[in-house]
């Protein structure tokens, strides 16, 4: 009897010591999640978030992999990170969808996570920039205010490391918070923005266009790339307004805008000068190609049309280009934002001298304090 009592007793203290264990385990994983859900939320920005996700994320965790897949129909967050400066080379395990599609096929109209071993489809798309495709995954959805914005993605070199029976509580918290920061760091900087984009045209303002010239020839100098500065006036401007109003005038900068917008590739800077100048910042873009895609634009700008209610109004613009080429050694650094900036406008000036709707190019040492001429 006794030793009936005396066995139940050990096996009563080791369940116990089960129970601790998986407590002490629990209370473990618990502060590690709390700590990483902490560090996405002191993230200062977008771009340490996402240094956030996929550094100090992955290591702590020691995942094998881990990835974002992001809705992002209208390139709103591709176009903040191109303005940020991030490459999206800098991040290969970071993808973007245009439509909602694949999202949803994975997380169904519940939008429940899904995991597992067996979804080879789903782990090839997630994980593109991985060396080695996991073999179980763990995807989460990302949710605001019930819209689905993204994934949350890890995975594993282990088949059973993710099951479809695997718990998820602390995962979907993570993704809950990770979700939160991501839309909170994407709206910071659209307000930012907005002390950054002239009202009329939607394009960025002469105030965010002398910050990027300053980061971009500095970036220029370091990495010894080339890097060309367009300068875009529309002829005659005054003849709109006087002729047809400033609406009509308000119009035509905006179809120019959009029309240059349309020709500009996603690493490109582009801002409105002042009144009816545009400038354009060529990043790793050397002479040849910079005259190319000048008159690429201008020829954009002399095929399009304004349609007003009774008639349609031809516009055409005069482009001046200059190239800083940090191939080669530059004696004076300080300053070459200002003079590329006045070898695009001396270029700029030549081209209306020389009868508008064309493009002409001026060397940096070429440059000189020409008057302009207007419209």
């Amino acid at each position: 009897m006794y030793c009936t009592a005396d066995a139940e007793v050990e096996k009563l203290k080791r369940q116990i010591s089960v129970y601790v264990d998986n407590a002490r385990e629990n209370e473990f994983k618990l502060r590690r999640f709390q700590e990483q859900e902490l560090q996405f939320i002191k993230s200062a920005g977008l771009e340490q978030l996402l240094e956030t996700f996929f550094v100090d994320y992955r290591q702590r965790f020691r995942h094998d992999a881990v990835s974002l897949l992001l809705l992002d129909p209208n390139y709103e967050v591709r176009r903040i990170l191109d303005n940020l400066g991030i490459e999206l080379q800098r991040y290969p395990e970071l993808h973007f969808s245009d439509t909602p599609d694949m999202l949803q096929s994975m997380f169904g109209r519940r939008l429940r996570p899904l995991l597992g071993a067996d979804q080879p489809r789903y782990s090839k798309q997630l994980f593109l920039g991985q060396a080695r495709a996991p073999v179980s995954i763990a995807a989460l959805p990302l949710v605001r205010q019930a819209r689905l914005i993204g994934s949350f993605n890890i995975g594993s070199l282990k088949a059973r490391r993710y099951t479809k029976d695997s718990a998820t509580d602390f995962l979907q918290r993570m993704a809950e918070i990770f979700a939160v920061c991501f839309e909170n760091a994407i709206n910071n900087e659209k307000i930012k923005l907005l002390g950054l984009l002239d009202p009329l045209t939607g394009v960025h303002n002469r105030r965010y266009f002398d910050q990027r010239l300053a980061e971009e020839v500095s970036l220029s100098l370091r990495q010894h790339k080339p890097l060309s500065c367009l300068f875009l006036d529309i002829d005659h401007f005054k003849v709109f307004n006087d002729n047809y109003g400033h609406q009509v005038g308000d119009r035509v900068l905006q179809d120019v805008a959009s029309v240059i917008k349309s020709q500009m590739r996603l690493s490109d800077v582009l801002g409105r000068f002042g009144g009816e100048e545009f400038a354009i910042l060529l990043t790793n873009t050397a002479e040849k190609e910079a005259l190319e895609i000048a008159e690429r634009v201008r020829q954009s700008i002399e095929a399009h049309r304004l349609e007003l209610d009774n008639h349609s109004l031809n516009i055409t613009l005069s482009a001046g280009c200059s190239t800083l080429d940090a191939r080669q050694e530059q004696p004076y650094h300080n300053g070459l934002g200002d003079q590329l900036i006045a070898a695009a406008d001396a270029a700029l000036y030549s081209a209306k001298e020389g009868g508008r709707n064309r493009v002409r190019f001026r060397a940096l040492e070429a440059a000189t304090a020409e008057p302009k001429i207007e419209g």
